[in-house]
């Protein structure tokens, strides 16, 4: 029987059994953490042959001569902007490769629009007055965090199992040349899992916009961190831009961030060959070139993208286990009774969680009692605000597979306490 369906009285028994449940685990002193998506132990050890893959002096030379130890290569080896114009699927002219973190990239995208504007002669956005954001919800935190640091009004956007709501989109950015850009996690999205339809990518591709200098953050996180071989495809935005003379609103970011080392990894950034000059002729004068060394130990351990993406099965052998079980959790004890919605992914690292409205934050607070600890209730909103207090990011892939069958265990409990209680006071 659904929780809406019971009687006051039902609904009370039923609320004084999972009390019961949780004062159990409470007891126990747990601390189990699903707040953030981090690689496992045993995903990182996958990498280790990356640490001495190198050997010798002639090893350190790059496939066209370039000695990886010296100055040059400002925007990445050759050998390395192969490997990520595959991974984007698009040409090694349109791909520069920098550090470790494409957060960095964006963050750092961002901050030279808002200096010296995106080129062609726009103005730099700090003489544009007010900039506006379109943010599709719920997303990533992080994104949130870097456009509100930087002072920019940010727009919720509502996303479906598509993706974004374009009709809202291309309203907004058809009539205000103050909105510049849109944040997009495309592909297993933030925290949704959701891939964005080739509709809604083909229609972001085309939409009129009132500003010339509007751009895409095209953060495509996941593009290869699939959990099965039945995987989600997503349409190459860059390349649905050029059919419509648009690709220079376009921005493309990836990383290998969770692919070998979380701290250790490379990023790299694709775009339009002319957006692609214009951004070098900024970073040269911030820095000599990035570390080709870790470059080409990535290269040389992948050896090319078959080898990355045989790598990234291993990935998914581990992690395919843990969102089974907490989706396997979530459909058996809160699917019978009503009281939430949820999406079982098909890659990325998250598991979104809709409680009833107005549950989230209790949820998150009676998890945190039982030592199981959640990314904050709101996080993936802007200004940490959840309107419906309803959204929780669930992060499975840092726990050990039985820690986190508790977890989830918890979890569950905590979401009938929560929505038992919430329909006893209506």
């Amino acid at each position: 029987m659904q929780l809406k369906d019971m009687t006051r009285q039902e609904l009370s028994a039923f609320l004084d059994e999972e009390i019961k449940k949780y004062n159990e685990f409470k007891s126990r002193g747990l601390t189990l953490n699903m707040a953030r998506g981090k690689p496992c132990d045993e995903q990182l050890r996958l990498s280790y042959g990356m640490l001495d893959c190198l050997t010798g002096e002639d090893s350190l030379n790059d496939l066209d001569g370039t000695d990886t130890r010296n100055y040059g290569g400002l925007d990445g080896i050759k050998s390395a902007k192969k490997l990520f114009a595959d991974i984007f699927d698009v040409s090694e002219n349109e791909v520069i490769v920098f550090g470790n973190s494409s957060l960095n990239i964006m963050y750092d995208t961002l901050v030279k629009a808002m200096l010296f504007g995106t080129g062609n002669g726009a103005k730099p956005w700090k003489d544009c007055g007010k900039i506006k954001w379109l943010c599709p919800v719920p997303g990533y935190d992080r994104h949130f965090l870097i456009t509100e640091k930087l002072g920019f009004e940010m727009i919720n956007v509502p996303c479906d199992e598509n993706g974004p709501d374009m009709d809202i989109v291309e309203r907004l950015v058809a009539e205000d040349s103050s909105i510049k850009g849109i944040w997009c996690v495309p592909m297993y999205s933030n925290p949704t899992g959701i891939t964005y339809s080739d509709e809604v990518v083909k229609r972001m591709a085309a939409m009129k916009t009132a500003a010339d200098d509007f751009r895409i953050f095209w953060d495509n996180a996941y593009c290869i961190h699939h959990l099965s071989d039945n995987h989600d495809t997503l349409l190459n935005l860059l390349e649905e831009a050029k059919k419509c003379g648009n690709e220079d609103r376009v921005y493309m970011f990836a990383s290998t961030s969770k692919v070998t080392f979380a701290g250790g990894g490379i990023a790299a950034m694709s775009a339009s060959e002319k957006n692609i000059e214009y951004i070098k002729s900024l970073i040269t004068v911030q820095t000599i070139g990035y570390d080709k060394i870790n470059q080409l130990r990535h290269v040389r351990f992948f050896k090319d993208f078959d080898g990355l993406t045989e790598h990234m099965k291993k990935h998914a052998e581990l992690l395919a286990p843990r969102f089974n079980a907490v989706c396997d959790a979530l459909d058996s004890e809160i699917k019978p009774l009503g009281i939430g919605k949820w999406v079982r992914p098909n890659g990325g690292y998250f598991v979104s969680f809709d409680a009833m409205e107005g549950c989230a934050k209790k949820i998150v607070q009676l998890c945190k009692e039982a030592g199981v600890e959640l990314t904050g209730a709101g996080a993936t909103f802007p200004y940490g605000k959840d309107p419906k207090d309803s959204n929780i990011r669930i992060a499975p892939s840092f726990p050990p597979i039985e820690e986190l069958r508790l977890a989830a265990e918890v979890f569950c409990i905590a979401v009938k306490i929560a929505s038992a209680q919430k329909l006893l006071e209506a």
